[in-house]
């Protein structure tokens, strides 16, 4: 692995200890800090697992001394910035370096862009852009920062690398809180390895002697030594760890699961589906069917293939990611008019929109656009549903329909093929009207999926109350008009 006449200050990463060798188990006698049997059952959500410890290196040191198969540089837009860890790089690398990079055109915040490693021990270097950290821009920061750790692991896996080394992305010139930002790279990381651990044969994180405390201090929260660390860990997670990549999630988004309620474990997505549906939609602007929209398919006949057409959208669409995980979207974040809730009958994630709180006329659209983009993309990944609630809305809340076509042909291929139902509650004949004319003559492979749901106990057949955060407006409405809200509940027994 080492290239001929490497220099001897280089250090090769097998010979370093693994955060799992470096530990010396503390032997727990009945007077020091016992585990109570009870506590055994509570796990972490980042349980004691040996096999990605192994994997885990601590390391005080240059990461540009690091033999590996890359290692991170952290810089800014133009590639470049003067830090400690850049600098030490580009020495290390020599001059071929900095011509290379030249030819990258830069680099966005939260992308990672790959060069070789030249006169380094390390075969590539994947360069990388932290964010600039404000404190009433902390979800936007928390967001980008974990774009460049995933978007780093994400190029290791696509380049089929054995080891990478990191540097401390939030470099001081950024501001960014060392613990926090701490907590997003050790967890993100995790999940990483737990999804995609076969890929990866070493991850290495390459402190200084000021970041190595803290480190120190947080890697057992992510990576526990023992079932015991797991269990004495568990109190010191923050409370937002991140969705099943890691990703951060605010807390109007945050999820409650629980493993498919209401339905056996035989029992099939599909069954579920049909009993689920058994009655919704069942009208009949549900049953009003159209012919598939060819339109762009006979347009571009001849002139683009299949693929090539594919491969052109999903650059499209990634260009739009990146976007929207660099720009600040906390005025839409705030308007809660796009959040995750629970699961369905059959556990599928639940995305509500309530349509009431988009003020169309007052709000950058175009944001609106990204912040969907943001919250939806590692939601699509899996099968969805999605809640519309029409409930009160009115002229000022209504999505123009060439709004809805461009985000329908923006968003990823995932997105179409994993949404299985819109529920459309508290419709209006006008809004079935212009959703049947918009499904039938616009975005066609939509109109299956749409159930119209005149009230809420019909929307609980599919969706259990207890999975969906309501918002008070849509109950006090629906109170009104089908009956009082505890009557979706069955009565106790003892009544």
């Amino acid at each position: 692995m080492d290239p001929l006449g490497a220099p001897s200050q280089f250090v090769d990463v097998d010979s370093l200890p693994s955060w799992t060798d470096a530990y010396e188990a503390k032997q727990l006698d009945s007077h020091q800090n016992p585990v109570e049997k009870a506590q055994v059952g509570v796990r972490s959500p980042f349980p004691y697992r040996k096999d990605i410890n192994a994997k885990i290196i601590l390391w005080k040191g240059d990461v540009a001394l690091l033999n590996c198969t890359a290692i991170v540089n952290t810089s800014n837009e133009s590639l470049t910035d003067k830090n400690p860890v850049s600098e030490s790089i580009f020495m290390y690398a020599g001059p071929d370096l900095k011509d290379e990079l030249q030819k990258l055109k830069g680099c966005r915040t939260g992308e990672a862009k790959l060069t070789k490693g030249f006169n380094l021990a390390a075969r590539f270097i994947i360069h990388t852009v932290g964010p600039k950290y404000k404190s009433r821009y902390r979800t936007a920061a928390e967001s980008s920062l974990y774009s460049c750790y995933r978007n780093v692991l994400q190029l290791t896996k696509e380049q089929a690398m054995c080891s990478v080394g990191f540097c401390v992305i939030n470099s001081l010139k950024r501001c960014y809180p060392l613990e926090d930002a701490t907590h997003i790279a050790l967890r993100t990381v995790r999940r990483f390895l737990e999804i995609h651990g076969e890929t990866l044969e070493k991850v290495v994180f390459a402190v200084s002697e000021l970041e190595e405390a803290t480190y120190q201090k947080l890697l057992p929260l992510y990576f526990p030594r023992s079932l015991e660390e797991e269990i004495q860990s568990l109190p010191y997670l923050p409370a937002d760890i991140g969705n099943a990549e890691g990703e951060p999630v605010v807390p109007e988004r945050q999820i409650r699961i629980t493993e498919k309620p209401g339905v056996p474990d035989d029992a099939s997505d599909e069954e579920g589906l049909e009993a689920d549906l058994s009655f919704i939609g069942s009208h009949a602007f549900a049953r009003m069917e159209g012919d598939v929209d060819k339109q762009r398919r006979l347009i571009l006949q001849g002139q683009l293939s299949e693929a090539a057409l594919q491969k052109q959208h999903q650059r499209n669409y990634n260009r739009w990611l990146c976007q929207a995980r660099a720009e600040d979207l906390s005025d839409i974040a705030s308007l809660k008019a796009l959040y995750q809730t629970g699961v369905d009958n059959c556990g599928r994630t639940v995305m509500v929109v309530v349509g009431r709180n988009i003020p169309v006329t007052l709000i950058d659209m175009e944001k609106a656009l990204l912040y969907f983009i943001h919250v939806m993309d590692h939601i699509a990944v899996k099968e969805y549903v999605l809640v519309y609630f029409h409930t009160l809305t009115n002229d000022y809340n209504q999505l123009d329909s060439n709004f809805l076509k461009k985000l329908y042909d923006i968003v990823d291929a995932k997105y179409k093929r994993n949404l299985k139902a819109l529920y459309f509650v508290h419709p209006t004949f006008r809004s079935k009207v212009s959703a049947w004319f918009f499904t039938t003559f616009t975005v066609s492979g939509l109109k299956d999926k749409i159930h119209y749901v005149e009230s809420l106990q019909q929307l609980f057949t599919a969706i259990p109350p207890e999975q969906i955060d309501l918002p008070p407006f849509v109950l006090e409405y629906d109170a009104r008009e089908n009956g009082p809200y505890y009557s979706y509940y069955p009565p106790s027994p003892d009544l």
